[in-house]
C-alpha cells in the first residue's frame, strides 16, 4: 500500500506541476485555456473554474496529462472548436512564435524548477550520508593498483571536494564517460596527504546499472559488527524469549557467532525452527531459545525475531556525515545539481543511441513505483531526493526533440523562425507519427526492463 500510494503521489505532483507551468504561462501571455487535464481517458472527476470557465479534470488514466488551449487547428471531442469572434485575439496559433515558444517550454522548466526547490530543501534540512572513508581494497582492481589503501578519507574526485560516498559515487558516474583516469585526493589516518590516480576504463556500458564502485575497488569502511542487540519489537519472538537489549549473541545451536551478518542468515534460514542461543549479558553467560516468526518475503519464507542491530555510537559518528548548508548556499547547490543531473541525463541518453551505454537504465512504472515505495519506507528525505531526480527525468525526457513532445514542438517553433513561416501541416503529421513510434519503442524497452527487473530480482 505504501508503495501505491507513493507511485501515486509522485505521479500526482510531477503531472501536476508539469501541466500548471503550461497553464500558468499561457494565461500569462492572454491564452484562453480550455481545459486542464490530470490523466488521460474516461474523466472520474470534472469542474470548471475561473472568468475564462475552464474544465478542470481527473481521468482515469494517471500516466500523463494536457493543457487544451483554444486553437483555430484542433478538436476538443472530435468536434472543430466554436471560436467566439473576441476571443480570436486570444487563439494559440495566433501568438507569436516567441510566446509559442514559452508556452511549450513552461512544462519542462516547471519540473526542473520543482527539482530545484527540492534539492533546496533537502540542503538546508540536512542529510545524512556515509564518509567517503575506504574499508578494505580488494588485489588486482583499479583502486589497490592507484594505491589506495583502507582507513583513507576520499577528499577529493577531479578537483572537486566530495563529503559522503553519494558525492563520490556522482562524480565518477561523471568522470566515467568523459575521462579513462580520474585524480583523487586522501588523507589517512595520520592526516597524511596523498593523490592517486585511479583508472576508469575497466567500467563497461552494462556496469552503470551495478555498483560500479565495487568493480573498481572502492567500498566504504564496514566496523566490526558483534551480534549484540538492539531495539526489540513489542510482541517479537525475540521479547516472547526473553531476548533484552544489549544481549550479544555469543553461539547459535552450538555454532559460534561472530558477527551480526552471521546470525541474521542463521535466523533467516531456519523460520519457525526453535535456535538454542549462548548469550552474555551484564557479563554473564545464559542460555535462551527463540523460534524465529515465518514472514514471506518477494515469495520466499524467511525467519524473524524482530531485534534490532545495537550499533556503537562512536562507530556511527565515525561512519556518518551530516551534510547542510544556508538557506543561500542550499539554493546554488540545489540549482548546480538539477543542472548537473540533468546534463548527464542528456548525456547517457546520447550514449544509449550511439550504443556507448546499456539500453538497461531505462526505466518503467513498474520500477518507478518500486523506487518511489522504498524511498519513502526510508524516510520523507529520501523520497523528496527521488521526487526530484524523476522531476529532472520528466523534465529532460520532454525538452527532447521528438515530434508529439514539447521537445518536438519546439523543433518546429525554431524551424518556423528560420523558415519565416509555421511548418506545414503535413510535416506535422509525419513528424507525429515518427514520435509517437519512437515513444512506443521507448515504453517496449521501459517495460521489458522492467519486467526483467522483477523476474531476476
Amino acid at each position: 500500500m505504501l508503495t501505491v500510494l507513493a507511485f501515486i503521489v509522485t505521479l500526482g505532483i510531477l503531472i501536476a506541476v508539469h501541466e500548471y507551468g503550461h497553464f500558468q504561462v499561457a494565461r500569462w501571455c492572454n491564452v484562453k485555456v480550455l481545459r486542464f487535464s490530470l490523466g488521460f481517458g474516461k474523466p472520474l472527476y470534472r469542474k470548471r473554474f475561473g472568468k475564462d470557465n475552464t474544465e478542470f479534470v481527473i481521468s482515469v488514466l494517471p500516466f500523463g496529462g494536457y493543457v487544451k488551449m483554444l486553437d483555430e487547428r484542433e478538436l476538443l471531442e472530435g468536434e472543430k472548436v466554436t471560436i467566439d469572434h473576441a476571443d480570436l485575439p486570444r487563439a494559440f496559433n495566433r501568438q507569436s512564435v516567441w510566446k509559442r515558444i514559452a508556452i511549450v517550454s513552461a512544462g519542462p522548466a516547471a519540473n526542473l524548477l520543482l527539482a530545484i526547490f527540492l534539492y533546496w530543501i533537502l540542503f538546508m534540512q540536512g542529510v545524512t550520508g556515509i564518509k567517503p572513508l575506504l574499508g578494505e581494497i580488494p588485489v588486482d582492481t583499479p583502486a589497490a593498483k592507484a594505491g589506495f589503501q583502507a582507513g583513507q578519507l576520499i577528499q577529493t574526485v577531479a578537483g572537486e571536494p566530495v563529503a559522503s560516498w553519494q558525492d563520490v559515487r556522482w562524480i565518477l558516474l561523471q568522470e566515467v564517460i568523459k575521462t579513462p583516469v580520474v585524480e583523487v585526493h586522501v588523507k589517512d589516518d595520520a592526516q597524511q596527504d596523498s593523490v592517486h590516480q585511479l583508472a576508469l576504463d575497466s567500467i563497461g556500458k552494462d556496469d552503470f546499472e551495478q555498483d560500479f564502485l565495487t568493480k573498481l575497488g572502492l567500498a566504504p569502511y564496514r566496523p566490526a559488527m558483534p551480534a549484540k542487540l538492539g531495539d526489540i519489537l513489542k510482541d517479537s519472538a525475540a521479547e516472547k524469549a526473553g531476548l533484552k537489549t544489549g544481549d550479544l549473541v555469543v553461539s547459535l545451536n552450538g555454532t559460534a557467532i561472530s558477527e551480526w551478518e552471521q546470525f541474521v542468515t542463521q535466523v533467516r534460514e531456519q523460520p519457525g525452527q526453535a535456535l538454542k542461543l549462548e548469550l552474555q549479558r551484564d557479563g554473564q553467560n545464559m542460555q535462551s531459545t527463540v523460534t524465529p516468526d515465518t514472514v514471506d518475503d518477494g515469495g520466499k519464507k524467511i525467519g524473524r525475531i524482530g531485534a534490532g542491530y545495537a550499533m556503537d555510537q562512536a562507530e556511527i559518528n565515525r561512519m556518518t556525515v551530516l551534510v547542510s548548508y544556508g538557506p543561500l548556499q542550499s539554493f546554488t547547490q540545489a540549482a548546480n545539481k538539477t543542472w548537473e543531473t540533468s546534463i548527464f541525463s542528456i548525456k547517457m541518453l546520447a550514449r544509449m543511441v550511439t550504443g556507448e551505454a546499456s539500453w538497461k537504465g531505462v526505466s518503467g512504472p513498474v520500477t518507478i513505483a518500486s523506487y518511489a515505495g522504498q524511498s519513502a519506507h526510508i524516510g520523507w528525505k529520501s523520497f523528496i531526493g527521488f521526487l526530484a531526480l524523476i522531476s529532472i527525468s520528466l523534465g529532460v525526457l520532454n525538452l527532447l526533440p521528438v515530434p508529439v513532445l514539447d521537445g518536438g514542438h519546439l523543433l518546429y517553433y525554431v524551424i518556423e523562425i528560420f523558415k519565416g513561416s509555421p511548418v506545414s501541416e503535413a510535416v506535422m503529421e509525419a513528424g507525429q507519427r515518427i514520435g509517437l513510434t519512437i515513444l512506443a519503442l521507448l515504453m517496449a524497452v521501459a517495460f521489458y526492463n522492467d519486467f526483467t527487473r522483477f523476474i531476476t530480482g
